[in-house]
């Protein structure tokens, strides 16, 4: 790379914090994450055109993950570009991006059987209808470990990073090691104020491949997640803040790991409790806040640890029992 590549944060509003996308302002021009339905028009072209460039001109829309924050706004953006631009993401969550029933059939898998909501299939349901802009066929499909050519001689190459979705990956802009990472590195979580992650296992690994064998120089965050005084770190960190939430988010989920493990270790009890069946854990970690408010987190990754327990225990039987 000749000269370095600016990359500029797009904010686009959306109810009680901002949705960030990111312009790579390549010879082919990129736009990691596309926020809800309204973020292209409200958000993207008015920011693209106070640095005089042109929505209309973007070649790339690369995913991080599939979450309805992060690629609602990808159908309505493709349409701006003429429907020229090529989209990218991970292979295993490309459901989400074709289909908006994925998001519901995800609820109601996870998160969904612990908050007892009658009606809450259905807001899921007018949610992604809401600000999921179009249901869409990505043109191409990642498994990590790909490079993608922006023009010229800027490239872009592509990591798993498995744990917060099975799909969410890396995009590492090569030779100056700028690093999108989507909601990966979540230190102590965004709004709800706890980690996000589906994956424990896959989580720890990705944030430790981050820290020891990335190394970014700039590391971009999909949300400002949070400090453990609750200050927000923002969404560009430079290489020593990037070390610093790396390492936090590892050593918060070593304390979430170990509350989760105690609690399910001491079984799984149906309280009042509205942290109920993992009232434990959250007494433990100290976490106060309101488990229910979405994308609920807290009932995320204490369901990733109990389906991990329940697999570690279906695979001893079947090695004892042959």
């Amino acid at each position: 790379m000749t000269k370095p590549v600016a990359v500029h944060p797009l904010v686009s509003p959306w109810g009680r914090f901002g949705l960030y996308s990111f312009f790579i302002d390549a010879p082919e021009p990129a736009i990691v994450d596309t926020g809800i339905a309204s973020s292209p028009a409200e958000g993207m072209a008015p920011a693209l055109a106070a640095i005089g460039r042109r929505i209309e001109d973007v070649r790339w829309i690369l995913l991080t993950h599939g979450h309805i924050d992060h690629i609602g706004g990808a159908y309505a953006l493709w349409e701006l570009t003429g429907r020229r631009a090529r989209v990218v993401i991970h292979e295993a969550d490309a459901p989400l991006l074709r289909s908006r029933r994925a998001h519901v059939d995800e609820y109601l898998a996870g998160r969904g059987q612990y908050l007892h909501d009658p009606d809450g299939e259905a807001k899921l349901t007018a949610a992604t209808n809401a600000v999921i802009s179009g249901e869409l066929e990505p043109d191409l499909l990642m498994r990590g470990g790909e490079t993608i050519s922006l023009g010229g001689d800027v490239t872009i190459s592509v990591h798993s990073i498995p744990g917060h979705t099975p799909g969410s990956v890396a995009y590492v802009l090569d030779g100056q090691n700028d690093v999108f990472v989507g909601d990966t590195v979540q230190v102590h979580g965004a709004a709800n104020g706890f980690p996000g992650f589906v994956d424990p296992a896959g989580y720890r690994s990705s944030l430790q491949y981050l820290s020891e064998e990335i190394r970014p120089r700039h590391l971009y965050l999909g949300h400002p997640y949070r400090r453990a005084d609750g200050t927000p770190y923002g969404v560009e960190l430079d290489a020593g803040q990037a070390r610093e939430a790396l390492q936090g988010s590892l050593a918060i989920e070593a304390r979430v790991r170990e509350a989760a493990c105690s609690c399910l270790a001491d079984g799984l009890q149906e309280t009042n409790s509205p942290y109920s069946p993992f009232a434990l854990a959250a007494a433990e970690l100290g976490y106060e806040s309101d488990p229910t408010l979405e994308p609920s987190p807290f009932f995320t990754t204490l369901h990733g640890y109990r389906t991990a327990s329940d697999q570690t225990k279906e695979n001893e039987e079947i090695n004892t029992h042959g």
